[in-house]
């Protein structure tokens, strides 16, 4: 039976492992370079004012607490215990928790599900015993985690024999303890606090996507990094992402095995899933997430998030007191798809009065004559920010800071110039020591060395805002039908998803020649013949198409010979008939499909059709469902987006009634999202504006039923 005496009541066990009261170290050690060692002097140092049990049946004392021979044997119910033993005797320290009744645990130790079968086997049976014991886990093969606010260092990482982590805005969830643990280290350095770490490894209970959800709603998190190498917990994972952007916190990502070499790596390390890059990649977009590709990226990126402060538009101003580094950075915020708008014609002049030599344009420089005179510094910053109408600032400073003499008096003239101003983002780049730095930090400067840095960082938190302004309501599901068990032919195809709003031209479905003939003519020529089986994928490849069949004796021909044929070489398979359908023309050929992700479950397939999507590969995704304004963005995305604006003259293509078709077909492939593996509309003919699309084509694959 569970000891539940002294336990005081936590919230919940996943608030109890992030904020305990009471810990047990299972595994604890005298010496504080030891895995069970550093946790316990890492509290000690921090002044962790919770209760610390450590538990070692071999001594009386570990590092001048009183030790306990086990779990059994605490005076109270910990919050959570740390089990620094090896994978070996992890099973037995997880069935003490549980017989004690702690809620949470952290398990450090390798050697599972990453390790092969055997380790695959001991991790399940582990899991198993903490879930019918209600005991949350986090790990194994993890670092685990830390509050630095609460003094709450449950982990061994190294990273803190130099100096504790300080509390702050900054959130990190990883997969990888070495890599949260690096970053950690660096946002350190970087000036910046953190309000919760969390290392998740391999996952055996508690996920990334949970750790995630967590972190962005503490109310001290302002932007959270994050890495993975895959997510296995889709929905809750989207679910956080949505949260993050509602409650308007960045979160800023690094995911590995963006190639094949990549992802063959993720999956042997954590034993994760690493899933389409191209699909994960999407799915950032569509909920307004900052992909880094590097770790100094998604250091600068979270650095600028951490302020809180998001530009108001997309237009920067540059200050340089030398043109050539203005004309780099403006170089670099163009590349980042900011706008380096002019000032003002009346502004310019206004500068050019002031300074007739200086090139008042943006980059504003102001020559060298600002370092001597810096009144002038004042007002040129000032005319730029009243009258230039930046929501994002940057000055080119170099290694003036540097100096004693010149970093103060410098600080002062930018503060004058940009006096009621500190809403905007406002970016530096200059070289100086540490203890400068921060002087300029704390009047609300963010401090790059590159101007490339700056430009990147900057970027990527319009963007970022631009996510936040995008965040929509959930589409109203669609309710779900019967649907037939087993493969399903073209036409019954097109009857399901006609239903569901997908558009199709008028169709019929004949047994014979006879019929086609009487079939066409109520069409109209000319007509495609097409078999109909639920059984034969790949008409073409056994005759089960014939185009431009311009006349009713054609028709009747054309449909009796690909019956023959066709029974001939598939004599096994149901034919239904053949399809008479018209030969429809003119427009923009797409394609649209849905697969079943292993992570995200149905996921929404767009591109341009022909040579767009088997050559170029231009493509995009979104997991269902989604809205009609992330459809249009969608649309957006792919590289050839132009032919659909109108290349060369031709009409606008009728986008509208395509986003429409992306989302009611999202919508259908979230309601059926047990039963449907894969819907392929190939092509679809996007008519010009106001005229609607056709699928010409269908293709639904059902799961095979348990």
């Amino acid at each position: 039976m569970a000891d539940t005496l002294h336990r005081a009541p936590v919230p919940d066990a996943f608030s109890a492992l992030l904020s305990p009261a009471s810990v047990a170290i299972v595994g604890a050690s005298d010496d504080v370079t030891r895995i069970g060692g550093r946790p316990l002097r890492y509290m000690r140092e921090s002044g962790f004012k919770g209760r610390i049990y450590p538990v070692n049946p071999k001594r009386d004392t570990v590092q001048g607490l009183k030790a306990y021979a086990d779990l059994a044997s605490l005076p109270e119910v910990p919050d959570t215990a740390i089990l620094a033993v090896p994978a070996a005797a992890t099973l037995a320290a997880v069935e003490a928790c549980v017989a004690k009744g702690i809620p949470s645990a952290v398990i450090f130790s390798a050697g599972f599900a990453e390790t092969g079968a055997e380790g695959q086997a001991m991790q399940a049976r582990i899991a198993a015993v903490a879930r019918e014991g209600g005991l949350r886990l986090l790990g194994p093969n993890c670092l685990g985690v830390m509050n630095p606010a609460l003094g709450w260092y449950g982990t061994f990482s190294v990273v803190l024999d130099g100096a504790l982590i300080a509390p702050g805005p900054v959130g990190i969830v990883s997969q990888s303890g070495a890599y949260g643990s690096h970053i950690a280290h660096l946002a350190r350095e970087r000036g910046l606090g953190i309000s919760r770490w969390i290392t998740t490894g391999n996952e055996m209970d508690i996920s990334l996507a949970e750790a995630l959800a967590h972190v962005v709603e503490q109310p001290e998190t302002r932007v959270v990094m994050a890495y993975a190498e895959g997510v296995g917990d889709g929905d809750r994972f989207r679910a956080a992402l949505e949260r993050a952007r509602t409650l308007g916190k960045a979160v800023v990502f690094i995911k590995t095995g963006r190639t094949e070499i990549g992802a063959q790596a993720a999956a042997s390390h954590t034993a994760s899933l690493a899933g389409s890059d191209a699909v994960f990649d999407a799915v950032l977009r569509q909920y307004g997430v900052h992909r880094a590709r590097t770790t100094s990226e998604q250091l600068d990126v979270a650095y600028a998030a951490a302020s809180g402060t998001y530009p108001e538009n997309d237009r920067i101003g540059i200050f340089t007191m030398s043109g050539g580094f203005g004309i780099q950075l403006a170089d670099d915020c163009a590349d980042a798809g900011l706008d380096v708008a002019p000032m003002p014609e009346a502004a310019q002049a206004e500068l050019k009065a002031l300074l007739p030599y200086a090139s008042p344009v943006n980059p504003v420089d102001a020559t060298a004559q600002a370092v001597s005179d810096m009144s002038i510094l004042t007002a040129y910053v000032k005319a730029m920010m009243e009258q230039g109408g930046y929501g994002m600032f940057s000055a080119i400073l170099g290694t003036g800071p540097a100096s004693r003499s010149f970093a103060e008096p410098l600080l002062e003239a930018l503060d004058a110039g940009l006096a009621g101003q500190k809403d905007r983002l406002l970016g530096l780049t200059m070289s100086a020591p540490t203890d400068v730095i921060r002087d300029y930090e704390r009047r609300g400067f963010l401090v790059f060395q590159d101007g490339a840095q700056l430009a990147n960082a900057f970027g990527a938190l319009a963007r970022i805002r631009h996510g936040f302004d995008q965040a929509e309501a959930q589409p109203a599901p669609m309710t779900p039908v019967d649907l037939p068990k087993g493969a399903v032919s073209e036409a019954t195809a097109k009857a399901i998803l006609g239903r569901a709003g997908v558009p199709f031209p008028r169709e019929v479905c004949v047994p014979d020649g006879a019929g086609a003939a009487a079939a066409a003519e109520g069409i109209g020529f000319p007509i495609v013949l097409k078999i109909c089986s639920p059984d034969i994928l790949h008409k073409t490849e056994i005759g089960g198409v014939a185009l431009n069949i311009r006349t009713p004796e054609e028709a009747r021909q054309a449909t009796d010979a690909m019956l023959e044929k066709v029974r001939a070489a598939a004599p096994g398979a149901r034919i239904e008939g053949v399809l008479v359908a018209p030969m429809v023309a003119g427009g923009v050929e797409t394609i649209i499909g849905v697969h079943d992700d292993p992570s995200f479950g149905p996921v929404v397939m767009f591109g341009l059709g022909g040579i767009f999507v088997e050559v170029l590969k231009d493509v995009t995704f979104r997991a269902a469902p989604f809205g009609v304004d992330e459809a249009r963005r969608m649309i957006r995305e792919i590289r050839g987006f132009a032919m659909l604006e109108g290349a060369r003259g031709a009409k606008p293509a009728d986008v509208e009634a395509l986003a429409q078709l992306l989302s009611d077909l999202s919508r259908f492939a979230a309601a059926h999202a047990d039963r449907i593996e894969g819907i392929d509309l190939n092509p679809v003919r996007v008519m010009p504006e106001g005229e609607g699309v056709l699928a010409l084509d269908a293709l639904l694959v059902m799961k095979e039923e348990a």
